[in-house]
């Protein structure tokens, strides 16, 4: 039984990827599309749709378009094709990626977002749109890449300041249960303060005059001799983290006491650290998409360390391992059985919704890694956790 159950999903797969070829006329005999087919047949029927030799043979592969204009005018406010290119890099492979956005570049000239200066300087930053630039910016010209680094600045500098703000309450200090002789606000003790003063209780107001204000005081933050190396998995499914990884690599690289390294990978190793204060010339230099050894990356990172106790290392990765997998998991294990912590994170963006192989990401956890999803805030409370103990 299992045998044919087996047989019967391949050809159901098979008739599946028939029907993608053929098209809608092909589905009295091959059956329908999966959801996530449905998908990618909308994908490519939106960009092969608008070829005219499919009119001349009297092909249609019919509905998902809509109209004749979807995608092809030059209106800034037509998203089509940044929604388009978004889809394609979660349906395809890096391979059929390049050349569906060849072919939409040289063969329809869609130049709305890609290669018209003009639409890219009065279209809406968005952190869609700057994944949709950071994915094709290697098809660029000189002109167009200027034009949408404006692109990367705005929505980079939003993320900073929004980071920002939580870095800064992170790494300010906990409060304390002793007083403090410092008036600021947010360090109000409004329970010591009605205790104080209750002496000055007045029954026919029914209020308390507060004469003496009591405030908490703070605890200031370890931050002595840490290390924090971001290996930065820079394969296409990983965009948003590698975003989120550079603005949070700048936004902590200020802070006394830590030295913070940025480290980006596929098969090769590119250490960015020098560009680290910047994440908007980082993010520019960084090419998506490729293989993945994740192993290599790790093995590089383990060569910064200087004080295995005061370290830590976050591996940034979908843990798709494309070398040696035996390798991965005996380095990570070397790193912390000489103390130090390793955090896996599947995700680092605003959502935190991870895909990743859930076997390697275990066999990492049982070595001693700390392995889940977080947000860029998240990982910032851990670093801090860290360094305060």
């Amino acid at each position: 039984m299992g045998d044919q159950h087996n047989g019967a999903q391949h050809h159901g797969a098979d008739l599946e990827r028939w029907r993608l070829i053929l098209g809608p006329a092909a589905e009295s005999r091959t059956g329908g599309l999966s959801d996530e087919n449905a998908q990618r047949d909308a994908a490519l029927d939106w960009l092969y749709s608008r070829d005219d030799d499919l009119g001349k043979r009297g092909v249609r592969r019919g509905g998902a378009r809509g109209d004749d204009s979807r995608g092809a005018d030059d209106s800034p406010s037509q998203l089509t094709t940044v929604d388009w290119l978004d889809g394609i890099h979660r349906l395809f492979p890096k391979e059929t990626i390049e050349r569906l956005e060849r072919d939409a570049i040289e063969r329809y000239e869609i130049h709305d977002v890609l290669t018209n200066p003009d639409v890219l300087e009065r279209i809406e930053p968005s952190p869609s749109l700057l994944k949709a630039v950071l994915r094709t910016k290697h098809l660029m010209n000189p002109q167009v890449l200027a034009a949408a680094r404006r692109i990367v600045e705005e929505v980079v500098q939003r993320l900073v300041e929004k980071l920002s703000v939580q870095v800064r309450t992170v790494f300010t200090g906990s409060r304390t249960r002793k007083p403090s002789w410092h008036r600021r606000s947010r360090d109000f003790d409004l329970k010591r303060t009605l205790r104080a003063n209750l002496k000055h209780y007045q029954p026919e107001e029914r209020r308390v005059a507060i004469e003496r204000p009591q405030f908490h005081s703070r605890t200031s933050k370890r931050l002595e001799q840490w290390q924090l190396v971001l290996l930065v998995d820079q394969s296409g499914s990983m965009t948003g983290s590698v975003i989120h990884s550079a603005v949070t690599a700048a936004c902590l690289y200020a802070l006394p006491g830590l030295t913070t390294h940025l480290v980006a990978f596929d098969t090769a190793v590119v250490d960015m650290t020098s560009d680290v204060d910047d994440p908007v010339e980082l993010l520019m230099k960084v090419q998506l998409g490729g293989g993945t050894d994740i192993a290599r990356a790790v093995e590089y990172g383990a060569g910064l360390i200087d004080n295995p106790r005061r370290s830590i290392v976050a591996l940034i990765s979908d843990f798709y391992e494309g070398g040696s997998e035996a390798r991965l998991v005996h380095l990570v294990k070397q790193l912390c059985e000489q103390g130090t912590q390793v955090l896996g994170l599947a995700a680092l963006d605003e959502d935190a919704n991870p895909i990743f192989d859930h076997q390697m990401a275990a066999r990492l956890a049982d070595v001693g890694a700390h392995v889940g999803a977080m947000t860029p805030s998240h990982l910032v409370e851990f670093v801090a956790e860290r360094l305060g103990t």
